[in-house]
């Protein structure tokens, strides 16, 4: 390792560990070695950070650590003690709020899906009045009307959840930086979003369909 000469021994392996994310979770691993601090400058530069492990809260033994690097060298600065919580949140400061800003605007679209999906019934529902009356008079009861109702408005989902999965499949990779442990067409994914939007449409059908089957025939045939 490093240049070949008599200065630049061969090393032993000692032991593997596994893989580690030690460059940030958006880098790809590449192959690492440990060494032991004094062999550290025969191949590069010495470390100039130290990672203590510790059972107690970290920045309790802040004080100790600097006192015990100060034993050895008085002069030597000691600065942005940080627990490794603090170091992960750094680093995932960036994606994170990207996410947040990404799931605010996938809040307000499933908002705004469920909105249309009620404006539109609650619109169906008025104009077929009078043939709700009908199909009552003629011996309908009022769950064939909740079941008719709902089920065109959830067809019409169905519709828009495919070709919103279709589309997601299409455009996944655009989105690959700010995902972490998912992959951009993750199947349970995809799976619990379509079962979402479904619960959220379906939610958003029972209330004009409950309305519908609440319709009077006399009423709605007499306006007619």
């Amino acid at each position: 390792m490093g240049r070949w000469g008599p200065e630049f021994p061969w090393y032993s392996i000692v032991g593997v560990i596994r893989e580690i994310r030690e460059r940030g979770i958006d880098v790809d691993v590449k192959p690492a070695v440990y060494l032991v601090h004094p062999q550290s400058a025969q191949a590069w530069p010495v470390p100039s950070a130290l990672v203590i492990r510790t059972a107690v809260e970290p920045h309790s033994i802040a004080a100790s650590v600097r006192q015990a690097i100060w034993s050895i060298d008085k002069d030597q600065p000691v600065a942005r003690v940080r627990t490794m919580q603090e170091v992960i949140d750094t680093a995932l400061a960036g994606p994170r709020q990207s996410s947040q800003i990404l799931g605010g605007f996938a809040g307000v679209a499933l908002l705004l899906a469920c909105l249309g999906v009620y404006g539109v019934l609650s619109y169906a529902v008025t104009q077929r009045t009078s043939e709700i009356g009908l199909r009552m008079a003629l011996g309908a009861r009022p769950g064939d009307v909740v079941v008719m109702v709902a089920a065109r408005g959830l067809t019409l989902v169905g519709a828009g959840v495919a070709i919103g999965v279709a589309a997601s499949l299409a455009s996944a990779r655009l989105i690959t930086a700010v995902l972490f442990g998912v992959k951009p067409n993750d199947p349970a994914t995809l799976v619990a979003v379509s079962l979402t939007l479904l619960a959220v449409a379906t939610a958003a059908c029972l209330v004009p369909a409950r309305r519908a089957a609440q319709v009077d025939p006399a009423v709605a045939l007499r306006d007619e």
